[in-house]
């Protein structure tokens, strides 16, 4: 009988965030998938556990994946731990939970900490609807196609980004978004020094060329403004019905067309267009 994968969230910064579901699942987990063993092994120490590490991440992650796959089939269970937060997400064990799920392995994610929704919730910024970016390209031109693409986005943005890479993503961001956008830039999630800066990308940039960034940050980015919708006038609907009338359109079904294009009552377009 096949086993189980569990996805394992860990804290963020204070070890007292692990919740109790977390520890005894990790308890007892026949063997336990880590991102960094090294990093594991001491939360693991803190909680008094002793469990076997795999290794398991970016670079090893088809290799060992399979053999993950292949002792879950043969009944054992496995609990994923990334460094920090939920497993899973902008983390390697998004293509392990994929190979379970082809091999048909149920797989199980304890609720816990995660930096994204953690910043999220604290940024100031409308939460109501957002979309997750993770980590921007370390290429320019890559990260600057990626924040393009997002030019129109009104949703919320969230964005990971590491103190060396934050003015260069700061810089494109303003290029893009405009200086004016409203930015929250957390920092040291629960951590002794965590901080909440709620600024515009402008004022970020000139901030931090002052004094340099230090530890990971999320960035949540206010989405654009929505385009303002024009309004259609009577000069807009006499010229729209003189275009298709000189195409060689009815005057009747020119000022039809021009009503449902325009979205203006028939009636207004029908009189607009009078001394056509």
């Amino acid at each position: 009988m096949a086993g189980m994968l569990y996805l394992v969230p860990t804290p963020i910064g204070n070890l007292s965030d692990i919740s109790i579901r977390c520890r005894e699942t990790l308890e007892k987990a026949d063997f336990i998938a880590a991102e960094d063993t090294r990093v594991s092994l001491k939360l693991l120490n803190h909680l008094g556990i002793k469990k076997p590490l795999v290794s398991y991440f970016e670079h090893n992650k088809s290799q060992k994946g399979e053999m993950i796959v292949g002792r879950i089939l043969a009944g054992e269970t496995c609990a994923l731990v990334s460094d920090a937060g939920s497993p899973a997400i902008s983390d390697p064990g998004e293509e392990l939970v994929k190979q379970c799920a082809e091999a048909g392995i149920t797989v199980c994610a304890i609720p816990g900490p995660c930096a994204v929704i953690t910043a999220l919730s604290i940024s100031g910024q409308a939460t109501g609807r957002f979309c997750f970016e993770g980590f921007l390209s370390t290429a320019k031109k890559s990260r600057r196609e990626h924040l393009e693409s997002l030019a129109n986005e009104q949703r919320t943005m969230v964005f990971y980004e590491a103190p060396h890479k934050l003015l260069n993503t700061l810089e494109d961001m303003a290029a893009v978004f405009g200086e004016d956008r409203p930015i929250s830039l957390c920092r040291e999630l629960t951590k002794l020094h965590e901080e909440v800066i709620r600024t515009t990308l402008g004022g970020a940039i000139q901030l931090y060329n002052q004094q340099p960034p230090k530890g990971e940050f999320v960035l949540v980015v206010a989405g654009a403004a929505p385009a303002e919708e024009k309004v259609a006038t009577e000069d807009d609907a006499v010229a729209r019905v003189k275009e298709l009338m000189d195409g060689g359109m009815s005057r009747k079904d020119a000022i039809k067309q021009t009503a449902q294009e325009l979205h203006l009552p028939k009636n207004v377009v029908y009189d607009a267009a009078l001394n056509i």
